[in-house]
């Protein structure tokens, strides 16, 4: 499972960054799942290793522009790229009469099958490998924030020991593997956890972007491996972002701290911090490592592997960054709350 980043600024693009797009790569099903599409996705793709013709599934998570853009344009790259597979679009009622205006007006035919499936709070998707929930976060719009969810997986199994139980092959493997309780022909039941190693707990990937600081956002991250988070304003410009309804680097971090996820990753970063200016994007990284410290800033075509996770080793970084000595985290004149602050109060 790995997490391409197409698009990483807020509102308009600039020389280095597009505006919002993030591919999740399922190799093990040859699947793209894109989430948000802003203007220029699509030439994104073509500056990656990506393959259009790969997108099976398509998640927005608000109608701004900056996340909507680049549907129309990427929908139809898709036809011409050879794409048979049905494109499922999930996303607020509202996309819905918007794409339709936009095949209508500029009588745009798919060669594919695409279905739109209008999102709300609870289950969006789910197979046999994976679940899609959401919640509603906290914007001028309505604005989701996606959790997906890896099923676990069962642990290796030790076909070399079967055979020294002298279990015969075939089809009472697949129960076996399962971990189910089977019975043999010579009457013996054989347990089938005491063949499979530990079990590959399921990875949790969560996307929360555009929102203020919001309670939904800690509650969809619960203990995810990755939450990637909107971090569009620096700490200092708090009062911008609470009158606009985004998030700083702080809160972001906050998120991730009373969430206790593993790793933070920021994105959706205003212009104003590009090089050059009184306040960088490092700085946003410095305020957020000051209260969680595995944080990472997103760049355009960066991919990260979401590393898997044993049942026996679970381990939560956001814990240890709570033992760390108060002092060390408030001295930091970039940084405020603190780790240990009450949770930011949004503006009425």
């Amino acid at each position: 499972m790995q997490i391409t980043f197409l698009g990483t600024s807020s509102g308009v693009p600039t020389r280095s960054r597009n505006v919002s797009a993030i591919a999740l790569r399922l190799p093990q099903r040859a699947e793209v799942w894109l989430f948000d599409c802003g203007e220029g996705t699509q030439h994104q793709f073509l500056r990656s290793d990506l393959r259009v013709s790969q997108i099976r599934r398509i998640f927005v998570t608000h109608v701004h522009g900056d996340h909507i853009f680049g549907l129309m344009g990427l929908l139809a790259s898709c036809g011409l790229a050879g794409n048979p597979q049905q494109i499922d679009i999930y996303g607020p009622p509202d996309l819905d009469p918007y794409l339709k205006a936009c095949k209508r007006y500029s009588q745009t035919h798919f060669s594919y099958p695409v279905k739109f499936h209008p999102v709300s709070p609870g289950l969006v998707f789910e197979d046999e490998e994976f679940t899609v929930t959401c919640q509603l976060l906290k914007h001028r719009v309505p604005a989701f924030g996606y959790r997906i969810t890896e099923k676990d997986r069962p642990g290796h199994f030790k076909a070399e020991l079967a055979k020294e139980l002298g279990i015969p092959s075939g089809p009472i493997y697949g129960k076996l593997k399962r971990g189910e309780t089977v019975t043999l022909e010579d009457g013996r039941t054989i347990d089938g956890k005491i063949l499979c190693g530990e079990p590959e707990i399921g990875r949790k990937v969560v996307y929360c972007t555009d929102t203020v600081f919001c309670e939904s956002a800690i509650e969809l991250a619960q203990d995810a491996d990755v939450l990637i988070h909107e971090a569009t304003f620096a700490h200092q410009d708090a009062e911008m972002a609470f009158q606009r309804l985004h998030s700083t680097s702080t809160m972001a971090a906050q998120t991730a701290l009373l969430a206790q996820v593993q790793t933070l990753i920021m994105t959706h970063f205003s212009p104003r911090y590009a090089p050059g200016n009184a306040i960088g994007i490092n700085d946003l990284l410095d305020e957020a490592r000051a209260i969680f410290p595995n944080t990472e800033l997103a760049s355009d075509f960066w991919t990260y592997e979401v590393p898997r996770r044993i049942a026996a080793t679970k381990t939560s970084p956001a814990e240890s960054s709570r033992s760390e000595p108060e002092a060390s985290r408030l001295e930091s004149p970039t940084t405020a709350p603190a780790a240990s602050s009450p949770r930011p109060k949004s503006k009425k």
